[in-house]
């Protein structure tokens, strides 16, 4: 019984004599291995961090990590170079990315790490007031797209204010948007919401508004000369005494930025008849007669108001010499006040006063001038165009 116990103890010493040498063996070849690895800087995409590797070249670090490497990827050294301790590995791959600049798209292969360094691969330098989405801090990845937009200089009027700023928009609508101008229903802009926007262009957003105005308005009487021959030649008495009749008027007035640009009469309603004053002249022995001092053209017509139908014209126009009637050289004289009349109803030379007009001279004549309408004066052609057709009251001074 004896020796069998020493035989077993026996065989358990040896059991364990055996496992501790296998398990020094194979700790010694763990140090062996682990101590013969070479410690590598590897940056990737500008994150470094330190590897420890049994690879002969710069691909096996690659092929360790199972990292597939393409041709156009940045890589430094080669993949060839042989790998020794503290080797730096630089390692870029490369993306695809979508740039678009100004709305014109290309696709670019990169090894850039940031939109910063993208912008600069690819030559493009940002101003002051330039747009980039995303930011250029932003790290680069495959199919992001990078959108640069370059800033336009600007000159906003806006109801007559003007100043200067700055834009990516595309379009003039798209940069009221952006300057939050929001259009009422009559405004205008200048140029037209869907055109390009443009470096050095100038919007022009006129504000516009109608109104409409009720006045009552007084109606001058005209003075009637009656010849008497009971009375002395040259002999003057008043008959009748005048009296200013009263009008009330309904105007629709156009304002541009505060500034009203159209009247037009809508409807008017006599409130009380003028009594027109009535001198009788003598003359001696010769037959009663009667003359009417206003709307005629052969009597005195001063301080006579009526309305007429007014449009415009310029020296340029269609079959215009760009002299008047009256010889006034209207190319010469672009600022000059002139109105083309029907001399049966306002002499020529007859100075008078237009309303939305102002103070002018009847100096010219027209084909298309006959009774009560005239044609004025405007050296500009859109102002001309603006003017229109509409009726406006007239003044003879």
């Amino acid at each position: 019984m004896k020796n069998l116990y020493s035989d077993l103890s026996r065989k358990r010493r040896w059991t364990v004599l055996i496992a501790s040498f296998i398990v020094f063996v194979a700790a010694a070849f763990g140090i062996i291995y682990e101590t013969s690895k070479k410690t590598v800087a590897l940056t990737i995409d500008g994150q470094e961090k330190i590897i420890r590797t049994h690879a002969n070249t710069v691909e096996g670090i690659f092929d360790d990590l199972k990292v597939s490497l393409r041709s156009e990827d940045y890589v430094f050294p080669s993949v060839n170079t042989k790998v020794k301790n503290n080797l730096k590995v630089v390692y870029k791959p490369v993306k695809q990315v979508e740039l678009v600049k100004n709305g014109e798209k290309k696709t670019v292969l990169t090894t850039a790490i940031t939109v910063a360094q993208l912008l600069k691969e690819q030559k493009i330098s940002l101003q002051e007031h330039d747009e980039v989405l995303p930011r250029p801090k932003t790290k680069l990845r495959n199919n992001l797209t990078v959108d640069v937009k370059s800033a336009l200089s600007v000159t906003l009027i806006e109801g007559g204010k003007e100043q200067k700023v700055w834009s990516t928009s595309t379009t003039v609508a798209d940069f009221l948007v952006q300057q939050g101008i929001k259009l009422n229903k009559l405004d205008r802009v200048e140029p037209k919401p869907e055109q390009s926007l443009t470096n050095d262009v100038v919007v022009n957003v006129i504000r516009v508004e109608k109104v409409t105005d009720v006045v009552e308005e007084p109606v001058d009487f005209a003075t009637i000369t009656k010849q008497d021959n009971n009375l002395a030649q040259g002999t003057k008495q008043v008959v009748q005494e005048g009296q200013q009749g009263l009008t009330k008027r309904t105007y629709e007035i156009v304002y541009e930025n505060g500034k009203e640009v159209v009247r037009n009469i809508l409807n008017e309603t006599k409130l009380k008849e003028k009594i027109d004053k009535v001198v009788a002249v003598g003359t001696g022995s010769l037959a009663v007669a009667q003359q009417v001092s206003r709307g005629d053209a052969n009597a005195n017509t001063n301080g006579q108001e009526f309305y007429v139908t007014s449009t415009a014209y310029t020296a340029s126009c269609n079959g215009c010499s760009g002299t008047t009637a009256t010889g006034i050289n209207l190319l010469a004289n672009p600022n000059a006040k002139v109105i083309a009349v029907d001399p049966r109803i306002i002499p020529l030379g007859t100075k008078v006063y237009v309303e939305g007009y102002g103070y002018a001279v009847a100096a010219d004549t027209g084909s298309a001038i006959k009774g009560y309408k005239i044609d004025v004066f405007i050296p500009s052609k859109a102002d001309a165009y603006r003017w229109g057709v509409r009726k406006v009251k007239i003044k003879i001074l």
